[in-house]
């Protein structure tokens, strides 16, 4: 599978994965960081990084990974991967994955964030991990780096000070900041080689930006 269309087609057809579809469609809402559309990109990476796992498995824990979505600046954010994993549990169950099946998923799903700190030792873990934190590198990183910080009320940037020289990173109030508390440390942190060569590659499409960001705000990087 290669498009959104054939990865739709296929988990609508599949017993157990097409009740997980149908409810991962209600996380429509305002955040366009974490929509319908963010799952299926992070199914399709999870299967591509964990070819020997069962498809539908992966699919099941990129589609349910962002069950509980809680904002970047809410102080119980590191647990949202935990509270996810804890509301897919019962949806897994009665779509018909065995109890081995649904601890293989829900700790992929609870591992899987940043924000946690954790480090999957599963290869489905893995792979969910790499395939959602390539959601953060290339284009679509840029589009979800500036709504989310559109959401927090933050600034593009420092205007006297865009690349911190003389302050300290502060990421909740500068989007620009965040490439350099995060994204840009991202492909060293990943764990399927596969994964890890794509982040290296989108990981210069932010390069990129901030060069031309840079010439146009006027102020050199360092």
């Amino acid at each position: 599978m290669k498009s959104r269309q054939e990865f739709i087609a296929w988990a609508e057809k599949h017993p157990q994965l097409a009740p997980i579809l149908a409810e991962a469609k209600k996380i429509e809402g305002e955040d366009a960081a974490h929509d319908f559309s963010h799952l299926v990109r992070v199914a399709l990476w999870t299967i591509r990084l964990a070819p020997a796992e069962n498809p539908a498995e992966a699919a099941a824990a990129a589609l349910l990974h962002d069950l509980v979505n809680i904002p970047k600046n809410h102080p119980d954010r590191a647990k949202a991967s935990e509270f996810s994993a804890r509301e897919a549990l019962p949806l897994l169950r009665r779509a018909g994955f065995d109890d081995d099946a649904c601890t293989r998923i829900t700790e992929a799903i609870r591992d899987h964030s940043f924000s946690r700190g954790a480090v999957p030792t599963s290869c489905l873990g893995k792979a969910l991990q790499d395939a959602d934190r390539l959601e953060a590198l290339g284009a679509i990183g840029l589009m979800r780096l500036f709504s989310t910080g559109a959401r927090m009320n933050a600034f593009y940037f420092e205007s006297e000070d865009p690349w911190a020289q003389n302050r300290p990173l502060e990421d909740k109030k500068f989007s620009f900041d965040h490439f350099f508390t995060k994204l840009l440390k991202l492909p060293d942190t990943f764990q399927t080689s596969i994964g890890r060569e794509e982040a290296v590659r989108r990981a210069k499409v932010l390069e990129s930006f901030l060069d031309q960001a840079a010439d146009e705000i006027g102020v050199p990087r360092p």
